[in-house]
């Protein structure tokens, strides 16, 4: 299956001795949230529209098209809502995005060390996204973060993001005390329909408003405070 999470396993590393778990299995939305794709998702759009003969946009004016599915963003852009029309405007997107879209990204500062304090201190890491699993290899891969994540969910044409948590539920990966960290209101809606808590972050291409109006259990503006949420203190332990 094209959403099937792909598993393994991540290198061991040692507890934090001052910092213990909240949520035991964090996972992580991949665009605006680990990193900022605006640049080759953008380019990948207009490559794609030009194809086609539709006007290119301003690549701000693209940012609210990082998130949803690619099937959900061409009708808006295009006004049809031809299926295979849809089809034809994703598969040109995905040649120029898999050419070097992909590698037009950049990870947020930050995010490495958020990722490794977490994992130090006992968290199993995952990352869903609705991109095609090959691409989200690819690009955790390209910025020496796949083996951080002990699984990747990728998705595509017709997947829902909320379905595929509930494939991750299905195979225990996740369960009601995992977290789900996005930058959109999709984010937090496929881990409440899926009974899992939800963090949001301010720093991608969801607005407060939005973000706020989804409901997470916790918001954080910067990576740091994804560790503060999401871990407690641990006391020290007596010597005697």
């Amino acid at each position: 299956m094209s959403n099937e999470a792909r598993m393994q396993p991540a290198p061991a590393i040692g507890p934090s001795p001052g910092r213990g778990l909240a949520h035991p299995v964090v996972v992580f939305d991949l665009d605006g949230t680990l990193s900022n794709p605006l640049e080759g998702i953008g380019r990948s759009i207009n490559y794609a529209l030009a194809r086609y003969g539709y006007a290119e946009r301003p690549l701000e004016a693209l940012a609210g098209c990082i998130g949803p599915p690619l099937d959900e963003t061409f009708p808006l852009l295009t006004g049809s809502n031809d299926s295979a029309h849809v089809r034809e405007l994703v598969t040109s997107y995905r040649e120029r995005y898999s050419d070097v879209g992909y590698a037009e990204n950049a990870v947020y500062e930050g995010i490495p060390a958020m990722l490794d304090i977490l994992r130090a201190s006992g968290a199993v890491l995952g990352v869903c996204t609705s991109k095609l699993p090959i691409f989200a290899e690819r690009i955790l891969s390209h910025f020496g973060l796949r083996e951080r994540f002990t699984f990747v969910s990728g998705g595509d044409i017709g997947v829902h993001k909320w379905q595929q948590l509930a494939t991750l539920r299905a195979h225990r990966r996740v369960d009601d005390d995992a977290v789900m960290v996005g930058d959109r209101a999709i984010d937090i809606g496929a881990a409440h329909r899926n009974g899992l808590h939800a963090c949001g972050v301010s720093w991608g291409f969801g607005s407060l408003d939005e973000l706020k109006s989804a409901g997470p259990r916790y918001l954080c503006t910067k990576p740091s405070e994804i560790i503060d949420r999401l871990t407690i203190p641990v006391a020290a332990r007596s010597d005697q």
